[in-house]
């Protein structure tokens, strides 16, 4: 279950760490906002040669602190054009990594051997889900969600939601 992400030695928490945490500690980027109400969505936007990543805090869910509820990074094509919304994420801040396990470019095998057995397996896809009461009576929601291309990570999006 997706519970904490680094992004090199910056650690951080869903649910916990502040958008703006992880902005002060990178030293670059702009919070950017879309949407109102339960669509509402802020994040952050980095990229690093071939990596692009997003740092996401939902309106909702991710309340005025704007904590962060989800982390997508994804390799693009060589070719792909380069978004000026995007600050270039120092070397430091590298590998992104979900939960100490998880980081682009593994096998599928080793993505498995380390998670066990997904939710959801398709060609390209493999899904990890998990819903359940907490002690306090809070629904709690954590989800990976990893798109292979030729056999190794390519993309990842990983976050927890509580409600009540």
């Amino acid at each position: 279950m997706a519970t904490r992400f680094s992004l090199g030695a910056f650690a951080g928490r869903f649910e916990e760490t502040r958008l703006g945490a992880v902005r002060e500690a990178v030293g670059e980027g702009t919070i950017r906002h879309q949407g109102d109400a339960g669509d509402s969505i802020y994040w952050l936007c980095y990229r690093r040669a071939q990596h692009r990543l997003w740092v996401v805090s939902s309106g909702e869910m991710g309340g005025p602190d704007h904590l962060v509820t989800e982390i997508v990074e994804e390799l693009t094509e060589k070719d792909a054009g380069v978004s000026a919304d995007c600050a270039i994420i120092p070397e430091k801040f590298s590998p992104v990594v979900l939960d100490s396990k998880l980081h682009l470019g593994m096998s599928r095998q080793e993505v498995i051997t380390a998670l066990g057995p997904p939710s959801k397996s398709e060609a390209a896809q493999i899904v990890y889900s998990h819903e359940g009461k907490l002690a306090d009576g809070f629904d709690e929601t954590a989800w990976l969600i990893l798109g292979f291309g030729e056999d190794k990570l390519v993309s990842m999006r990983g976050g927890k939601t509580t409600t009540n």
